[in-house]
């Protein structure tokens, strides 16, 4: 029996990949394999030793001490792709508020009930053309990283919308490409995006590269009365150059779900109170896929979706499993087959992953290793984390 400790509640959707044969949800046991988390700080938290995974039901993860986790050989999980649409549709609710002025109109008629009880209907047809906006068939949209969101809002833009479509991003991955429409124009430099776009969308990481991106310069070269979408962090704007592009009118609107009190009350900006996966089925679509890289880890070792660990997968052909986490130093495969060779193990399988400082490797063996076979691999400098899986 494995035990699953919960930080948040998470929908009861995981049970369909966590058997309750085999797993116990928990949130208040002390042990446990495993850790299901939505939005919980777990920075300063004291994990157990038994502990090897930690999913995080959604994208960020700013809430798990992730370099900490490494140095004690635990994998880290996020759920990148689970909730884009919910945060595509909102994207598009966005422009839609920007555009069309929806926002400021409705406060108008609320204005106007407040102050007439009768004549509405003549107060409205006399005040509306005040609110007119452009239609965003025709428009052009730039969409700055091509994940699992960018590529939806590209697609549905251009497909759904009737809107021209500019994409940047130069780490594409292959499956991005693939499911990336042939009408969405790529280009090679942010500068084409910024000089040619009506509407602007941010879809990106927070990373020491990204952070502030959006400053000045960027804001200064945006075509006069831009419209600037950023559902993704509030830090890759620089919200005093923000502020100044819109007090100036060269920004027309800033759409963000993650407003803060330096911008709330700005004229020009729209906010939503980080609502970009806050529906059911994004919710579910997050729990499941945690779940299920949750228990590919417990009981295969499989590597799926991890944040600092390489994807490292393999079918199981054998009943006697180990799998390493280690430091990307020169000679650690030599040395981790010279202890399993002199403990007379074979080796059926084996793969092996790096990515950058880390490595994982996985072995399948015709027998079971012993104790002290188990004990040489883990006394290997470099080594943090040995699991037998029979």
């Amino acid at each position: 029996m494995f035990t699953i400790r919960k930080y948040n509640q998470i929908s009861d959707l995981v049970q369909r990949h966590l058997d309750p044969r085999h797993y116990e949800l928990s949130e208040t046991a002390e042990h446990y394999e495993g850790i299901l988390v939505r939005s919980a700080d777990l920075l300063s938290a004291e994990f157990p030793p038994e502990l090897v995974g930690i999913a995080r039901a959604g994208a960020g993860y700013n809430n798990i001490p992730v370099d900490r986790c490494t140095e004690q050989g635990i994998v880290v999980f996020n759920t990148p792709g689970a909730n884009a649409n919910a945060v595509k549709e909102l994207v598009i609710c966005g422009m839609l508020l920007a555009g069309r002025r929806i926002i400021e109109a409705t406060r108008w008629l609320d204005g106007l009930h407040e102050e007439h009880a009768q004549g509405i209907e003549k107060l409205v047809e006399k005040g509306k053309k005040q609110f007119v906006g452009p239609e965003l068939m025709g428009k052009t949209l730039g969409v700055i990283g091509l994940g699992a969101v960018g590529v939806m809002v590209a697609n549905a833009a251009v497909h759904g919308l009737g809107m021209k479509v500019l994409g940047y991003d130069p780490y594409l991955s292959v499956d991005a490409a693939w499911h990336l429409s042939s009408e969405v124009e790529r280009v090679k430099s942010l500068e084409e995006i910024y000089t040619s776009c009506d509407y602007i969308t941010l879809h990106l990481p927070l990373n020491d590269q990204t952070r502030g991106m959006i400053g000045e310069t960027a804001l200064a070269s945006m075509k006069e009365g831009a419209v600037l979408l950023n559902i993704a962090r509030g830090g890759l704007v620089n919200e005093k150059a923000l502020i100044a592009a819109l007090e100036s009118g060269h920004l027309r609107h800033y759409v963000t779900d993650f407003p803060d009190e330096g911008i709330l009350g700005v004229r020009g900006v729209i906010a939503t109170p980080h609502l970009g996966a806050s529906t059911p089925e994004s919710e579910d679509n997050c729990a499941e896929m945690a779940a299920k890289q949750l228990r590919a880890l417990i009981e295969d070792g499989n590597i799926v979706n991890s944040v600092n660990l390489p994807r490292c997968e393999m079918p199981r052909t054998g009943g006697y499993r180990i799998t390493i986490i280690n430091r990307n130093i020169k000679n650690m495969v030599g040395q981790i087959t010279a202890a399993l060779a002199e403990s007379g193990c074979n080796i059926e399988h084996m793969v092996n992953s790096s990515r950058g400082e880390w490595a994982y490797t996985m072995l399948d063996l015709a027998t079971a290793p012993d104790r002290a076979c188990l004990d040489r691999i883990a006394a290997i400098d470099g080594v943090v984390r040995v699991r037998a899986l029979f």
